[in-house]
This record gives C-alpha cells, structure tokens and sequence, in this order.
C-alpha cells in the first residue's frame, strides 16, 4: 500500500510540473495575479493600472514590486478574472460569467464597439452561428484611436471595408492564449492575411504587435480576446519598407553598401531601430564619411540597429538587454508612453507590422564599438584621458588603420598635481598608456610585456579576481573598437625604472633596513632580475635600536637572514590585486607565511597596515611597512636577540625557547642569469689558429631559468612554463706570454716547445678557408718551416673579458620540451671540438 501510495504521488507530481512546463506566460502570469487577490474573496486577480492612463496589466513580480510599469507609478485594481463575475453580497467573483456565442460574448467582455460594428456589417450571423472562432476584438479606447480617416472610410463602407477588416481580426479555429505560441503565424479569414504572434515570458501576447488586455473568454463556437487597437494589414519586408519610405534614403543608402538590407528582405522575425535621414545629419560629418567609407564599420552600424527578435512596443514594460545582429547589445526601455533605446528617449514612431517584423523609427543613429575609433571608446568616466589625449597630439597619432590599446585611467586618478605638469612630461605619461598593439582582455597572460608607443615595457600580472599591467588594476569596462581595444584602470600606470636595490638606496626612509640587507650579503638579490615583492620596514620601524643592538644583529647572520627574508617572496603581488576582504597567504623565502588583505583600499599585512603600496621596480614591488615583519612561530633561543627582537616589535608575543637556533638559509633560492668569467686561462694557455676573417670567441652558457606564469586562454587561466637560455661570447682575455700549439701526436711536444720560445706581438697572418682544428701533418709541415700559410698568435689584450654578444632564448617547455645538447665529438689527434647547439621545436 505504501509503495502504491509514493508510485500515486510520484505521478501526481509529475503530472504537476509538465503542466507547469507546458503552460504559456500569460497564464503563469495570471495565476500570480489570483495569488496576490486571494484576501479580495475567489477568482479575484489583482492588475496594475498606470496613473494618468487606462492601461491596465497582470504585472510580473518585478513590477509589482516596484508598483511602477515603464517608469510611472502603477495603482492596484481588483477585478474578475476572465470567465468569472460578481453576485450581490457575496465576496469576490464566485460565479461564472454565462457562456454565449462569440456575438454575445463580445458584449460580455465589453468590446460593444466591435459589437456594433459586427451587427451593421452583417458579420454578427456569421458569429453566432455554427462554427469555431478566433476573434481578436479590438476594445472601445482601441476603436476611438483609429486614425480618423480610415475609421470614416471603414464605417462609410460597412458591407464591404468594414466586413473586411472585421474578418482579418478572426482564424477560423479556436486558439486559447496556451495555444498562442511566440514566433506563430495565423491566417486571417480576410484574404488569408497574416496575423503575427508574439508570446512574451512577462505574459504579454501581442498580434500584429497589438496587446490582448483580456484573454480566453469562452465562447460556445469559439474565443475572444480583447486586444488594445485595430488591426491593420501587414505589409511586406522590412526592406519593401525601407526601399520606397523617403525619410530613410540615409539608412538605405548604408544598408546597400553594407549588403545588409538583403537580410532584411528575408523571412525571419526582426525589431528595426530605423534612424531617420535627420538622424544621419546630426552626426559629425568626418564621422559619418569615415563610417561609410569602411564597409565593416558600416555594416556593423547597420547591424546594430538589428534584434533577431520581435519586439512589440506593448510588449516592453520596464528594461530589458537585446542582443543584436551586429553581436552587442542595447537596453530597450520604455518612459511612460515612449520608447527608449539604451536610456534615451528616441523612438518617433513605433510598430510598424511587417510580414518579417517591426520597425521602429528612432530620431539617433546608434553607433556600435566596432564601428567606433579606439579613442572613440572612452566613457563619461575616462574623459579626462581622452581629452588630455586629442589636446597633447596623441589621437591624431593613432591611425584609422593601425592597432592599438588604449590603457585608461579613471578621472579621479589625475591629480591636480598631475594636471599641472609640463606638457612634454604629461605626453611622456600619457604615451604609457597606448599599447602598439590590439590586446583584448582574453589575451592577456601573467608575465606578459607589452611595449608603449613611447618604447616602454610594461608588465602584465594575473591575479584571481584582477588584471593589472604595473602598479594599476583593471575594472569593468573593456571595449573593442575598429582599430583597437580600450581598458579601464584605477590609476595612472607607472613603468618601474629601477632595481629593487636602487629604490632602497635611493630612498632615505629605508637606510637602516639597506645596511642590515648589505650585512646579510643579500644587497646581490635585489638588483638581479626577478620578480620579487618586498615589504620594506622604514627607519621608523628600528627606533631604540643602538649600534651595539646592530652589531649583535650583524654577527649572527643566520638570524638576521631569518628576519630580512621574511620580509620577501616569490613574485610580484600588487596590493589591488587581492580580491578585497578577503585573506591571501604568501610563503616567504624564509619559510613562514604572510597574511595580506585589502581593507578599503589599504593593505594589510600580518594586520599591519601598508603606508605606501605598489612601488614598482625592474625586478619586483615595494609595501612600505612602519613595523618590522617576524614570523610568529619562530623561537628565538638567545636572551640578547629576544631583548633586541623585543624593543622592535610590540604587536606579537615572540617565541623563546632556549638554545634554539636559526636555520641557514643558502643563497641557492635565486639563480643569477648571468654566468661571470672569473679566470680565463689557468697555467699554460692553449694557442689556436685561426684563418682570415674569423673571430676567436667563447661561448659560455648560464644557468637556464625556469620561469612559470598563468596565461588567459579561452577565458581560462592555463599554466605555461618558460625556459631562459643565456649565452655570452667573449673575443678577448688576459695578456699570455707563453704559447702552446697542442696536437694529437706526443713526438712533436718538444719542438713545439722551441719553435715557441720567443714571443710573437701580432697577427701576420691567417688563414684562408673553412675553420678547423690542426691535424697532425699540418703542425709537422709548421715546424718544418713550409712556406708562409701559418702564423702564430702570442699576444692578447689585457684586461676583463669583453662581451661582444650576448643571446637569451627562450623556449615554451608545454608546447615542446628543449633537446637534450649535443655530446662533443673529438676530431684526429683527440682534441675536442666544442659545439653547443640549442634545438628548438
């Protein structure tokens, strides 16, 4: 019984929601309407009906909510529900309306206008006879707004015009609203003209683009639906229209050039914001001919003023976005009576029904991004930067053919100050800010460099929630244009100049933290390249620190490599980088762990506020700290470094535990990208010749530096690994005295010896041809004295290595791993010959 009982309530259920599923909008809507009457007594539904007007709907729940529809301020009304009425002293409508032939109906719902007119055009025995109908009554209001001249000439002609239009309201079946699909197309009993159905998810049902204010009132030979304006025959395409109506020359002229106006000429269900000729001549006349001489532009243009949709006047009830055939989007709207197209009231005409759509005549031509000039893309909150551009000569530098992007500051990151400057060095700044490029926002990737107009490289770092290229983040707001893209940033980019180790040196405020870096031999980490943040304590931090605290803190270099790193980790992390609010953790190179967050844009660290964040260098960024950084789980196991330790830092209680110690921390965590020549030659030198216009040179091989950074593919992060390979070539070496020609026999040894006693100063000689290593007969025939083709070299300038060439190649390991280098072969004689080849996928 109990399996019974659950299979019994399953199906029930399922049952429910396919008639949920199946049910259309408007009834939806209804029912929500019967809902919100329920304390008015049975089968009440409450509408809203906007001040000022009669317009009366069953309303969503956005607009019940906000007791306004388009803007205006909306009264509550309960009345019956379709189908049902009042009985004297009784609550609500309990009683069902009768039910009569679609004739009778009529009077019923009201529509006593369609009514007359009916009985006079002989349509009424057609009505209440045999049959089932669908009639789209036109309500009185609707009758009253028909435009004069054909309401005279439909009435001045009943038997023929009247009865005609009359029939082209009705399909000869019956179609509840449910059955009222979006996108359907009926045959009218008049010539079969076409009657367009649009069901709207707000519950609105329109044909030809004229709204049903009272729906599904049952008929015995059919149904009525009250609609709210006559009904006039659809004409042909959209484009039929646009051919033959004079006031859009303009947009026609840009349709053909475009080759869009065929689309429009195409069966389809379309929404035409139509701008007027006057439209056309309010633009700016180098903006109009730029716009029609570059086909994509204006064919975007056109398409911009493109919904795939069809969207009746009636239909629109508060804000909604649209997509368009371009592929951007517009906000349609609407301000009491009036339409509005992303916020502006601009629409003169509306719902012109066509048999593929509606048009809307607008009084503004909507330019989309793509058609735009990249400098055209600044908003109402990038006009500073916009302006400063066209003022200081910029924008004319930025070709309608060429690729850009744009990097724009927000208005409130200029300064007064900033505004101030000299020109020469506000062009400098602004030049920061025009990449050479076309960078969309997918493209962008951490560790990525793009270079300025003005030659500047700048960074690109990724973060979990944030893009930021230097010391500046992104917000919302990026577009694309026709030559380029444009970013929206916080504050104005600042390229790094200088080494981490610089900014110290430079900056008086950290000179007690830069000698305790130099004491702890790590002054070499910051000035290499890296990428490094640095959270720097100012003099401020080591107050009631003496000389003898110093010296104490100097001899114990494990402990003060401790403290000093860590103040520093891997990477570059910008403070509006972290997601606000929220903790980030970063290991230090010591090993322990930093806790940051952002806090209405102040940067904590350890809780410890940042004074100044976001100073960037070649080789990182600085957070300026007032407080000296130490882990809190580290013991320190010596009384004088806890008094010292003590005196500096009063925020947390630090560990002791006695003979405790530091660990060592090797200089190991950074490699140096450049291998250094200490010595050139130990002991005997090796003496090779050399033939005529070759150059001697060494090639010594660096570390390989391993680099990972994430890079933004698809809209997806995607780690991508990096391998630095740098070469150096050297030509010169220390001064040698004694010479020595090696070859691969041991009996020639001794004379090589005498021949090469005295000094030789200069090259005489070299020699022709292809470069090789001596074989044995060649360094016989040398000793022997044949002829004049080889020549010694003894003398080599003094002094350091010279670098004459110096190559750093780089290899995506994820796409295609790095060959292993060639083993070196030996040639006659034993004496290796070195070649080093880097392969490439």
């Amino acid at each position: 019984m109990k399996i019974f009982f659950l299979f019994t309530f399953s199906i029930f259920l399922l049952s429910a929601f396919e008639q949920a599923a199946t049910s259309a909008h408007y009834d939806k809507i209804l029912t929500h309407s019967r809902i919100r009457a329920r304390d008015q007594g049975p089968n009440v539904c409450a509408l809203q009906q906007v001040m000022g007007t009669k317009k009366k709907y069953f309303s969503t729940c956005r607009n019940w909510y906000q007791g306004a529809i388009c803007g205006k301020k909306a009264t509550v009304l309960y009345e019956c529900c379709p189908g049902y009425m009042k009985m004297d002293g009784m609550r609500g409508c309990p009683a069902v309306a009768p039910i009569d032939h679609v004739y009778g109906t009529l009077g019923i719902v009201g529509a006593t206008s369609t009514q007359q007119y009916s009985d006079i055009s002989k349509l009424r025995e057609e009505i209440e006879g045999r049959g089932s109908f669908t009639f789209f009554a036109p309500s009185n209001e609707a009758w009253e707004q028909l435009n004069s001249e054909i309401h005279r000439n439909l009435v001045d002609n009943v038997n023929i015009e009247l009865y005609n239009a009359l029939h082209h309201h009705m399909v000869n079946k019956r179609m509840l609203t449910k059955d009222l699909k979006n996108g359907m197309t009926l045959v009218s009993m008049y010539n079969d003209q076409k009657l367009l159905i649009n069901h709207y998810p707000n519950g609105v049902v329109t044909v030809n683009c004229a709204r049903v204010i009272h729906g599904n009132q049952i008929a015995t030979n059919g149904v009525v639906h009250v609609i709210d304006r006559v009904l006039t025959a659809v004409g042909n395409t959209i484009q039929d229209f646009i051919e033959v109506e004079d006031d859009l020359s303009s947009l026609r002229a840009a349709a053909i050039t475009s080759d869009v106006l065929d689309i429009l000429g195409r069966p389809g269900h379309y929404t035409l914001f139509a701008p007027t000729n006057e439209a056309f001549e309010r633009l700016p006349r180098g903006v109009l001919e730029r716009i029609m001489g570059d086909k994509v532009a204006s064919e975007a243009l056109v398409k911009f003023h493109i919904l795939n949709t069809l969207q009746c006047s009636e239909a629109i009830t508060g804000g909604a976005v649209y997509e368009t055939l371009e592929g951007n989007t517009v906000e349609v709207g609407c301000d009491g009576e009036s339409l509005t197209v992303n916020g502006v009231k601009m629409v003169k005409r509306k719902d012109i029904v066509t048999n593929n759509g509606v048009i809307h005549l607008i009084d503004e031509v909507l330019i989309p991004d793509s058609a735009k000039q990249v400098i055209e893309l600044g908003g109402a909150q990038q006009t500073t930067f916009t302006d400063l551009v066209a003022q200081l000569g910029l924008a004319s530098s930025l070709r309608p053919e060429g690729q850009y992007t744009l990097l724009a500051p927000l208005n409130g990151a200029f300064s007064d100050d900033t505004l101030r400057m000299d020109q020469r060095l506000l062009k400098t700044i602004l030049q920061n800010h025009i990449i050479k490029v076309k960078v969309g926002l997918n493209e962008l990737y951490n560790g990525q460099e793009l270079e300025t107009i003005g030659g500047k490289l700048l960074r690109v770092f990724v973060y979990r929630t944030a893009v930021c290229i230097e010391n500046s983040c992104m917000v919302r707001g990026s577009k694309e244009g026709r030559n380029g893209f444009i970013h929206i940033f916080r504050q104005i980019i600042n390229p790094a100049e200088k080494t981490l180790h610089e900014m110290l040196r430079n900056d008086k405020r950290f000179s007690v933290f830069l000698s305790l870096v130099k004491a702890a031999d790590l002054d070499d980490v910051l000035s290499r390249p890296g990428e490094w943040t640095l959270f720097v304590p100012t003099n401020d931090a080591f107050k009631g620190l003496t000389d003898d605290d110093k010296d104490i803190l100097i001899r114990d270099k494990n402990a003060l490599r401790n403290i000093l790193l860590y103040h520093l980790t891997q990477g570059v992390f910008i403070g509006s980088g972290f997601e606000p609010g929220v903790t980030n953790i970063l290991k230090t190179i010591q090993g322990g762990k930093l806790y940051l967050k952002t806090v209405n844009d102040t940067l904590l660290v350890n809780e410890l506020k940042s004074r100044e964040s976001d100073l960037m260098a070649t080789n990182g960024v600085i957070h300026v700290i007032d407080k000296l950084l130490y882990p809190a789980d580290l013991p320190v196991g010596n009384d004088q470094l806890l008094t010292i330790l003590k005196k500096l830092i009063k925020y947390i209680q630090i560990k002791f535990v006695r003979d405790s110690t530091f660990k060592e921390i090797p200089l190991t965590f950074y490699n140096p990208s450049i291998t250094q020549l200490t010595k050139l030659i130990e002991g005997e030198p090796e003496f090779k010749i050399v033939r005529e216009g070759e150059t001697i040179t060494k090639v010594i091989h660096g570390e390989p530096i391993i680099k990972t950074y994430t890079k933004i593919i698809d809209g997806r992060p995607v780690e991508v690994t990096e391998k630095k390979v740098t070469e150096e070539r050297i030509i010169q070496g220390p001064e040698i005295k004694y010479t020595r020609i090696t070859a691969g026999g041991s009996d020639n040894e001794e004379k090589l010896k005498k021949l090469l006693e005295e000094e030789v100063t200069k090259v005489t000689k070299f020699i022709e041809g292809d470069g090789h290593l001596l074989e044995d007969e060649e360094i016989k025939r040398l000793l022997q004295g044949a002829g004049t083709e080889y020549t010694k070299v003894t003398k080599v300038i003094e002094g350091e290595p010279q670098i004459i060439e110096r190559e750093i190649k780089k290899v995506h390991l994820e796409e295609a791993p790095v060959r292993k280098v060639q083993p070196t072969r030996r040639t006659q004689g034993g004496t290796a010959r070195r070649r080093t080849r880097l392969a490439y996928p």
